[in-house]
Formats: C-alpha cells, structure tokens, sequence
C-alpha cells in the first residue's frame, strides 16, 4: 500500500532539485513543498498514493532528522561565546512562548500554535516534525494531518522570504558581515535556508549563521522531551491508552549523531553524502506533507494561520536584531 505514493516522491524530489539548480533562490524543499500542494489540488495524486505519501512525511522526515545531528558540533558552538550563546537561547525562548500565545488569541488550536512554535524557534520542518512525533501518533486524523502540514508549509514560506528580505536589511541596518550572520543563524528557520540567506549576505556571515543556527538545533532535544513529558502527564491523568515516550526514538537517534560528529572526526564525504540524503528525506517529506493541504479545507483557518506565522516571523526577526546588537562586540 505505500508503494504508490513513496514512488510518487521520486520524481517530484527529482523536479525539485531540477527547479533549485534553475533557480539558484528557490530552496529545493520549498519546490518541494509547493509540488505536493499543486499535485493534490489538481487532482493529480491518485487516492492509492495516500498512505505511502503519509509514510513519507513522517518516517522520511523523522529520519532525515537523525542525519541533522551530524551537521552538529559542540566544537563550532562554544566558539560562539556565552553571550551570544544565551542571545540565541533567550531568542528561541521568546518566540517559542510568544507564537502560542499569539496562536491562541488568533483563535488556532493549541497543537497547531505549538507545531508553530516549534518550527519558527527551533528549525523549521524539522522541528515540526520532532514536536509532531512527541505529541504521538494520530492514524487517520486528517486534521492532525492538515495542521503539521500548515505548519510546515508557514515555515516554509517565511524561511523563503528571509533569502531575499535579511540580506539587502542587515547592509540597509549597517550590521558588520559577522553580526549579520549571527542575525540570520537566530532568525532564519531551516537550516538550508539559514545558509542560503548567508551566502546572500557574504561569505564572512556563513559561519556565525550556522553556528548559531546550530545553538537552535541543539534545543531540539530539550524542547522535544518537554512536550512528550506534557502529553504524557496529559494522558496519564486522562486515562488515555496512549502514553507518548518520553523521548521519542528519532530524537535520541538525533542526539547519536550529533555526538559522534562532537567526539569523531567523520571524514568529509561521509558528511556530503549524509547531507545529500537528508535532502532528499526531507524533500519527498516536504511533497508528502504538501499533499496533505486541500486549499479549499485550509480556507476556514487558512488566513489566520497565515497572520500568525508573518506575525511569528516578524517577532523573531525583531527579537533577534535586538539581541544581536546587545552582544555586538
């Protein structure tokens, strides 16, 4: 039953990365993403492909975040500095309590304003991901499916309009190479897209982007385990029969691999290959996740979800500016 729709994945991975290669600005997950919407709406997925399209935003995603681990490394972090290490901290704290306060005055469902959150604070459909897998299983609950898509698709969006909003501000703002760097890494969601805005910015801001980036995913974990641990209480108190793990399994796998990057040296290409791959999980992912949104059922909420992810936007990028000018040498 999955074989139709994980094959559908192939050649919608294969025309992501042909429209990122063409169009050096367009992120090949954000192609992606986009893809699976166009492909739903217009009828173009047959019903067969459903459960292996569903497989392939969950296990592809959760998967490709055990690779991110590897990208991670204790080394590139400490380098940082404390303050700029505790900015980067108190950044994610604000816009993560922030967005689910703003999500619930906007009227949106708590579990939607949480996957929100997440991925706006932490790494984008990463983290929508890990925080989905931590709230625990709904099979068949289209409107679980509708919100984790809604809430990739609004980190999605966003992390794609800071490629081409935060270079041309950080020089308008006179922010030096490195600051504007630091500003991306606490600002931007994805990873890809922290690096993509970077590259715009100049090569002297790469380096402090990711690794300030990579501060934010290492909180995965954390944040993560917090949520399972409230749906367990949750459950536990509610009598329900499912009891998320404290820690779900990919997150552990997560935090193997960013401790074998911080204690081996893993050779160059296995790092390249290893990347490749998370690409193309989290690219089919991204299509399967698209394929979830109906626009015409996103219409009742579509808008203000819309104005709370700007509005998340908006505050991180604010947050962020002002904590890098606080800790600017």
């Amino acid at each position: 039953m999955l074989v139709p729709g994980v094959a559908a994945c192939v050649p919608a991975v294969a025309v992501s990365y042909a429209a990122h290669r063409a169009v050096g600005t367009v992120p090949m997950l954000t192609a992606a993403l986009v893809l699976g919407v166009l492909a739903v709406n217009l009828r173009l997925l047959p019903a067969a492909t459903r459960p292996g399209l569903r497989f392939a935003g969950t296990r592809f995603m959760r998967a490709g975040v055990v690779l991110l681990g590897l990208q991670v490394s204790f080394g590139d972090i400490l380098a940082l500095g404390a303050r700029t290490i505790l900015m980067t901290v108190a950044v994610l704290a604000v816009t993560f309590t922030g967005t689910q306060w703003l999500g619930r005055r906007l009227g949106l469902s708590s579990r939607l304003s949480l996957l929100v959150a997440a991925g706006f604070s932490i790494c984008g459909a990463s983290a929508v991901a890990a925080v989905d897998g931590a709230l625990g299983p709904r099979p068949g609950d289209a409107e679980a499916e509708r919100e984790t898509a809604t809430a990739v698709g609004l980190v999605t969006l966003c992390g794609s309009l800071a490629i081409a909003v935060l270079p041309p501000l950080a020089h308008l703002l006179g922010l030096s190479p490195y600051d504007a760097g630091r500003w991306i890494g606490a600002s931007v969601h994805d990873v890809g897209q922290v690096v993509a805005t970077a590259t715009l910015a100049g090569s002297a801001a790469l380096v402090p982007a990711v690794a300030v980036k990579l501060v934010r995913v290492v909180m995965l974990a954390p944040i993560t385990a917090g949520v399972a641990l409230r749906t367990r209480r949750a459950a536990l108190r509610g009598a329900e029969r499912h009891r998320p793990t404290l820690l779900p399994l990919f997150v552990l796998g997560f935090l193997a691999t960013m401790a074998l990057r911080s204690t081996v040296t893993v050779p160059p290409d296995v790092l390249t290959t290893a990347s490749t791959v998370r690409d193309v999980l989290f690219a089919a992912a991204l299509f399967g996740l698209g394929a979830a949104v109906r626009l015409p059922e996103l219409a009742r909420t579509g808008h203000r979800a819309l104005l709370l992810g700007l509005t998340s936007w908006v505050l991180i990028a604010g947050v962020s500016y002002a904590g890098v000018l606080l800790t600017a040498h």
